[in-house]
C-alpha cells in the first residue's frame, strides 16, 4: 500500500461550520527582521511581502521564496505557492491562520479551496484562512519521479510478497521509483525535508505580516508544527496539531504502528457491519475479517476487472480501495457496496474509485505528485534500514501485529532503503521549550494516526495539551463534533486551550 505513511486529511473530510465568540488576542506586527535561531542571510526572505491576487472562488493566491539550502541562503531559491481566503470581519481581524493537511504530499492549497468554508464560524470571521504547498509539493517546485504509466506499474506490483521471488519483484520496482525520483529531481531531493518545511513556514509567516504563528495541521501536518514550535517557540500564539504523528519513532516503526491503527480501523468496520442487516460479510466481527482476508487472498491470485479503464484490481490496489474508506467513517457504506460489487458481482470498480483517490490518479490517467512528494519527505526525514534484509525485519513484525495490513503498509516504504539521500539524524523527542500552549488533539480510532501518538506527542511538549476524541475517523476537527469544533475554535481565536485531558464523545 504505496504512499500511505500518513496521508492527507483532505480524503477524510467530513465538512462542518462550528462558530464560538470569544476575546481574542491580538499579535503584534511582525518585525522586520529574522528572529532569534534563524539562519543567517535570511533576511531578505524575511523582509519580504506577498503580491496577493485573485485567484477565483473568493480566493486569493500568492508565491513566496525561500531558500533552497538554508545553509547557503544565497545560492538557489524555491518558490512556495500560497492561498488564502481572507477574514470576513476586518475591524476584528486577528491575522493569518496557517493549515497543513498532512501527507506529506498533500497540497495545503486544494485543501484550503476543499476545507476553508468548513472552518468555525469565527475562525473565517477574524482570520485569514491560509494553505499552502509545502516545498517539494503541488505547485511549489514539484518533486518529480514516475509519469502515469510507470506509476501505473509501480502501484500494481504485489505489496504483500509471499515468496522470495515477490520480494525480489517488489525491491526492483522500488529501486526503479528512487532511481526515477534521481533523475527527475536530483537537484531538490537533499532539501524537501520537514526541517527546512518548518522554516519555510517562519518565513510565510513574516511575509504575512504576522508577529507570531497561528496553525492548525492534520496528520503529517502535526509533525511540520511540532518541528515548527521546535525551531521557533518563541514565535507560536497558537497551534492545533490533530492527528498527531510522533516524532520520536523511527521510520520503519511509523509504519509498524500505522498498520496497528488501520487493523484497529479494520475490525471496527467489520463490527459495525455485522451489526447490519444488508452486510455481505457475516454475522460475527472475526466472520467478517475472515471474509475479506479470503477475498484478499483471491485477489492475489486473480485479479478483478473493473470499469474505469485497462488495469485490473489486484490484491494491493482492493487493499488501498479499503484502506481509503477507514479514513471517514462515513465512507464504511460506500466501502461496503464495494466489497458487495467485487466480491459479488465480480465487478472491481468502486474498489479502484477508492484507491485513485488514496494517490489521487485522475481519470486520464496521470497523477497529482502527491506519491512522489509523499516517498521524498518521508524517505529523507528519518535513517532507513542499510538493506532489504534489515527492512523486511519490520515487514515480518508488522505481519504478526496487523495480519490484514502489515504488509501492505510496511512495504509501502521501501523505496526509501535505495533513496539517494540518507540523513543520519535520529528521531527525537519534541518539547518546544518556551512555546505558548500547544493543542493537541487525538481520536481514540484513527487509522493513520495512531491515538497513542497523540498522547505521546502532548506528553513531549512543555506546553502541550491533550484533547481527545472517542471515536473513529482520521483527525477530529472537521469531523462536526460540537465539543471539538467549539474547544478548537476558542483556542484559536483566544489563545487560551480547553482543560488538558478534555475528552469528547
Amino acid at each position: 500500500m504505496r504512499a500511505t505513511s500518513v496521508i492527507s486529511v483532505t480524503m477524510a473530510l467530513t465538512l462542518a461550520a462550528m462558530g464560538c465568540s470569544d476575546a481574542a488576542e491580538r499579535p503584534e506586527a511582525a518585525p522586520k527582521t529574522p528572529p532569534a535561531g534563524s539562519p543567517t542571510g535570511t533576511d531578505a526572505f524575511y523582509k519580504q511581502r506577498l503580491s496577493w491576487s485573485d485567484c477565483g472562488g473568493g480566493f486569493q493566491c500568492a508565491k513566496a521564496e525561500v531558500p533552497l539550502d538554508y545553509t547557503k541562503p544565497a545560492g538557489g531559491k524555491m518558490r512556495i505557492a500560497l492561498i488564502r481566503m481572507p477574514a470576513k470581519n476586518k475591524s476584528q481581524r486577528i491575522g493569518s491562520l496557517f493549515t497543513n493537511p498532512g501527507g506529506p504530499g498533500g497540497s495545503g492549497v486544494d485543501f484550503i479551496r476543499q476545507a476553508a468554508p468548513s472552518f468555525g464560524k469565527d475562525l473565517r470571521e477574524r482570520f485569514d484562512i491560509v494553505g499552502f504547498d509545502p516545498r517539494g509539493v503541488g505547485a511549489s517546485d514539484p518533486v518529480k519521479c514516475m509519469d502515469g504509466p510507470r506509476l501505473d506499474k509501480y502501484l500494481s506490483t504485489d505489496s504483500s510478497p509471499d515468496d522470495q521471488q515477490e520480494v525480489e519483484a517488489l525491491a526492483a520496482e522500488s529501486r526503479n521509483f528512487a532511481q526515477a525520483c534521481q533523475s527527475n529531481s536530483s537537484g531538490s531531493l537533499p532539501y524537501v525535508g520537514t526541517l527546512n518545511a518548518a522554516r519555510d513556514m517562519d518565513i510565510l509567516r513574516a511575509a504575512v505580516g504576522d508577529a507570531k504563528m497561528t496553525y492548525y495541521g492534520a496528520s503529517y501536518g502535526t509533525y511540520l508544527g511540532a518541528f515548527y514550535a521546535e525551531q521557533f517557540p518563541k514565535n507560536v500564539r497558537a497551534l492545533v496539531l490533530d492527528g498527531a504523528v510522533d516524532p520520536k519513532v523511527s521510520s520503519t516503526q511509523t509504519l509498524v504502528e500505522q498498520a496497528k491503527g488501520f487493523e484497529t480501523a479494520f475490525r471496527a468496520f467489520a463490527a459495525d457491519c455485522v451489526k447490519r442487516a444488508d452486510c455481505p460479510l457475516g454475522k460475527s466481527e472475526d466472520e467478517a475479517v475472515k471474509y475479506i482476508s479470503d477475498f484478499l487472498a483471491k485477489l492475489d491470485k486473480t485479479p478483478l476487472p473493473q470499469r474505469r479503464d485497462s488495469r485490473k484490481v489486484t490484491e494491493s490496489w482492493a487493499a488501498m480501495g479499503i484502506a481509503t474508506a477507514l479514513y471517514a467513517k462515513e465512507t464504511w457504506t460506500l466501502l461496503r457496496q464495494a466489497i458487495v460489487q467485487a466480491a459479488q458481482q465480480n465487478d472491481g470498480t468502486l474498489l479502484m474509485v477508492l484507491a485513485d483517490q488514496m494517490v489521487e490518479r485522475k481519470e486520464d490517467g496521470s497523477y497529482s505528485n502527491q506519491t512522489a512528494a509523499n516517498m521524498a519527505v518521508n524517505c529523507v526525514d528519518k535513517p532507513n534500514p542499510a538493506d532489504l534484509a534489515g527492512y523486511q525485519k519490520y515487514v515480518d513484525t508488522a505481519k504478526k501485529t496487523s495480519p490484514q495490513f502489515g504488509p501492505f503498509v510496511v512495504w509501502g516504504g521501501l523505496p526509501c532503503v535505495y533513496w539517494p539521500v540518507q540523513t543520519k539524524e535520529q528521531p527525537k523527542a519534541t518539547t518546544a521549550k518556551g512555546a505558548a500552549p500547544i493543542l493537541v488533539i487525538g481520536t481514540t480510532r484513527d487509522p493513520a494516526t495512531p491515538y497513542k501518538w497523540s498522547q505521546s506527542l502532548a506528553s513531549q511538549l512543555d506546553s502541550g495539551v491533550l484533547l481527545t476524541l472517542e471515536g473513529d475517523g482520521h483527525t477530529a476537527y472537521l469531523q462536526a463534533n460540537p465539543c471539538i469544533s467549539q474547544a478548537t475554535d476558542r483556542y484559536l481565536v483566544t489563545a487560551k486551550p480547553p482543560a488538558n485531558g478534555t475528552v469528547c464523545r
